[in-house]
């Protein structure tokens, strides 16, 4: 059976090398994809970076700890806390100690991020001057890297500054960074990305004296003590955490950072293996489905010769395993080569960290190469089944005209499908709507609907091939119909593409314009101010903020709030703390129950998914600052997108400073006059309502775009292997119809229009079955933001399925037409050799 197998490939090559391509492709994906998880798995510890020559660290508690019955859960503190004056007092009798302050610092013509520190902070780094000295006056700076030089004037947020000195920048890769320099193996590619790495600094600086960040930044949130570290820990107790070693890289900013990218390029590699796993089971399915349909007179024939439908079986699954070991073994060599691309792609884009490398894991290649090898036999399995079921009078009898539209198998598979495709969507509108306004639920709920429905297609070709004026409308018709299979199989990866497309883009269009009218929807300031630079307003610059004529002021801060939910589970909340009279004011709020007027300093006014909702109740919470309190809930928002958060009166900010001011006007007062009296307000900055709401409205991060585009970009790519090998294969077994068309007095231009015509009216019903899947998505989309009273509006991007719908139709006239036209080149010039 092995050698017949063999000679089957060897004869019909054409036919399995589409499959052969769909599956190479979609190994080497796999692979890629299971490099790329492997190396994200873990982050690799970082070294101290600002204070990595520092003896020992003392840090204010940034950390909430809370005992549950089933262990302490913990989590990050949204404001942490400085250390306590009496704490520094009493490190000073243990040796010297410098005190850190961080704050943004923004320059005109200075890169973006830039943070100032007081200079005796310099040294931990430890920064070495390159050019000139030291800050000596309040405005005198020394900066890192060489964006500014000695002598230098800058335009900060803080006010006109010199530049009397500068420092090297400091790379941030550490001992993780080196690692990755030795596991690129030398490429060019990485060694410029190396390059790149190293003379990267972890942060853009700027150091001023130690008196004007004191005031610049009262707050400090650490310090450096120059003593033994078990003497400062018994000096500190409970009130701080001490920091020695490579813990000492606490201190920094964003320490986690490095886990969280790879958290994110977890999720996004993770969502493209899924639907490059569907995809390849769906096309090299497809693919071997008709192949083995388009062979009924081959196995006719053999079952005439006396073959059983057991040799018929095993025949065709022996041709799988053999081109499915060949794929998978061509697709692993294939990833290895893609992988370190796919690395420096995702670290030069900023997706990743520096040090960020794939490869050295084996499990992924035996992953892909089994999980490839798996696809080809089950694909084929269906196919090989339906083929031991020939009869031979039945493969003569029918060779161009498909019987029945639907295999029992087909039928119930696909309505099963669908079943549960509406099953799941109605229990999910029904109990947790906001489940389906997630990354993951949009991106993988579409695939169930994408199977079902292109299971059932061949009974919807009929309906939806159009009627064309004219003979060749009529056979494009015909030969769709008569072909119902082929017309099926043709348009499965022109409806998987323009589904995707369709529901990927159209889901976070739609979940975008519902936050950006919500945004629009509750903003009723006529101005908001917010900070001219560094990211709060100083309390002196909202007393004039008050100060204002006709200017009816509300001042808010962006804190967090902490809850036990069930008793076991510490959960974050986002929360804004406001001064409780004019909240109604310049904030319009989608409040289900209880009034906002009812917020006051014991209060707060919570969303509708919290499991304690109810006017009236208590509830237990930590502040931002890790405070706990037991505050009463005094009015209860609908859900929304999930942006309406938390509302807490500005005593329970936690210690979080303003960062918004919502202004309206006085009635009778000048608009005009009000908004030059709060841009006369030094260090804010004034956005009108229609400027605010545009700079408010969200925008698509670029992890998530991303993602879309390589999900999309998969299904393109595998569309145009299936749309081409399913017409190649099919123009080689129409020479007939071709020939006779011919004898009818058909010429060699009407053929081709007619064979254009016919891929593009596949095309159509492959796009129509795709906007059908994609509204049938969006709708449930639209359905969950109706239930959780935001604004919903059906958002089908238009644009997106033209281009992608166009794309296909190019394709697949390109490979209906080109072999079509290359028969008749042939078959003209042998006329032409043998006239007679």
């Amino acid at each position: 059976m092995l050698s017949v197998a063999v000679r089957t490939l060897r004869a019909r090559w054409a036919a399995f090398a589409g499959s052969f391509v769909a599956l190479a492709l979609g190994v080497g994906l796999l692979t890629v994809m299971g490099q790329a998880l492997a190396a994200s798995a873990d982050a690799p510890v970082r070294t101290p970076e600002r204070f990595a020559a520092a003896p020992v660290v003392v840090r204010g508690q940034d950390t909430l700890r809370v005992t549950t019955p089933v262990g302490v859960r913990t989590a990050e503190l949204a404001v942490p806390r400085a250390v306590p004056a009496a704490t520094v007092a009493a490190l000073r009798a243990l040796g010297p100690v410098v005190q850190d302050r961080s704050f943004p610092v923004r320059a005109a013509d200075g890169p973006a991020g830039l943070t100032g520190h007081p200079w005796s902070t310099a040294r931990f780094a430890p920064y070495a001057l390159t050019a000139g000295r030291a800050p000596r006056t309040a405005d005198e700076v020394v900066t890192t890297g060489d964006w500014a030089s000695v002598g230098d004037r800058l335009e900060t947020g803080h006010g006109p500054v010199r530049v009397v000195g500068t420092v090297r920048a400091r790379g941030g890769t550490g001992r993780a960074g080196d690692d990755a320099v030795r596991a690129r193996g030398g490429t060019e590619r990485a060694a410029r990305s190396d390059v790149r790495a190293r003379a990267r600094d972890f942060e853009n600086a700027v150091f001023y004296t130690d008196a004007r960040a004191a005031r610049l930044e009262p707050r400090s949130e650490q310090v450096v003590v120059a003593a033994d570290a078990a003497a400062v820990r018994a000096a500190v107790g409970d009130s701080a955490r001490v920091l020695t070693g490579d813990d000492r890289r606490f201190a920094d900013a964003d320490p986690d950072r490095d886990a969280e990218a790879l958290t994110a390029l977890n999720a996004l590699f993770g969502t493209a293996g899924g639907v490059t796993a569907f995809v390849s089971v769906f096309v090299v399915a497809s693919t071997f489905a008709f192949a083995v349909d388009r062979r009924r007179r081959e196995f006719g024939l053999l079952r005439t010769a006396g073959a059983t439908p057991g040799q018929i079986r095993r025949s065709v699954l022996a041709e799988a395993l053999l081109v499915g070991t060949l794929a998978s073994a061509a697709g692993c060599a294939l990833g290895a080569y893609g992988a370190p691309w796919l690395a420096a792609l995702v670290v030069d884009g900023g997706l990743a960290p520096a040090w960020y490398t794939i490869g050295g894991h084996l499990w992924p290649y035996h992953l892909a190469f089994w999980t490839g090898l798996s696809v080809a036999v089950c694909g084929a399995l269906a196919a090989s089944l339906r083929a031991g079921r020939v009869a031979p009078a039945q493969a003569l009898r029918e060779v161009s005209v498909d019987g029945r539209v639907l295999t029992g198998g087909r039928r119930w598979f696909g309505a099963a499908l669908l079943l549960t495709a509406c099953a799941t969507l109605s229990y999910a509108l029904l109990t947790d709507p906001g489940d389906l306004l997630h990354r993951k639920t949009y991106i993988s709920r579409p695939l169930l609907v994408i199977t079902a429905v292109a299971l059932l297609s061949p009974a919807l070709v009929r309906p939806l091939v159009p009627r064309l004026p004219g003979v060749i409308g009529l056979l494009v018709r015909e030969n769709a119909v008569a072909g119902v299979r082929r017309t099926a199989a043709v348009a499965a990866p022109v409806l998987v593409t323009v589904a995707l497309a369709g529901s990927l883009l159209g889901a976070t269009a739609t979940l975008t314009e519902a936050r950006t009218v919500e945004v629009r929807q509750r903003t009723v300031a006529d101005f908001v101010v917010t900070p001219g630079s560094g990211t709060a307003l100083t309390a002196d610059a909202v007393a004039r903020l008050r100060k204002v004529p006709g200017a009816l002021v509300s001042a808010s801060a962006a804190t967090a709030v902490y809850t036990l939910e069930d008793g076991v589970a510490l959960v974050k909340s986002e929360a804004r703390a406001v001064d409780p009279g004019p909240l109604g004011m310049p904030v319009r709020l989608p409040v289900t129950a209880g009034r906002l007027a009812d917020l006051d300093d014991g209060s707060i006014v919570v969303t509708e998914e919290w499991s304690r909702h109810r006017v009236g109740q208590r509830v237990r919470v930590w502040l931002g600052d890790g405070t706990s309190r037991s505050l009463r809930i005094a009015a209860v928002l609908a859900t929304g997108t999930g942006e309406s958060g938390v509302w807490v009166s500005a005593a329970d900010a936690g210690g979080a400073a303003v960062d918004r001011v919502d202004v309206r006007v006085r009635a009778g007062a000048d608009p005009e006059g009000v908004a030059a009296g709060l841009r006369a307000v030094g260090g804010a900055r004034v956005l009108s309502r229609a400027q605010w709401v545009a700079a408010a409205s969200p925008q698509t991060n670029r992890t998530t775009r991303l993602g879309v585009l390589l999900v999309l970009g998969i299904a393109l790519v595998y569309t145009g292997i299936s749309l081409a090998n399913t017409l190649v294969m099919a123009a080689a077994e129409r020479g007939r119809e071709r020939a006779v068309l011919r004898l009818a007095g058909a010429t060699d231009g009407q053929i081709l229009r007619l064979t254009a015509a016919e891929a593009l009216a596949v095309v159509g019903v492959g796009a129509v079955l795709g906007l059908l899947v994609t509204v049938v998505n969006l709708a449930g989309m639209w359905g969950a933001l109706r239930l959780l009273s935001a604004p919903a509006t059906l958002v089908v991007p238009w644009p997106a399925l033209g281009v992608v719908t166009a794309a296909c139709a190019v394709l697949a006239v390109g490979a209906a037409v080109v072999p079509v036209a290359v028969s008749a080149a042939v078959s003209a010039a042998r006329r032409a050799a043998c006239p007679g």
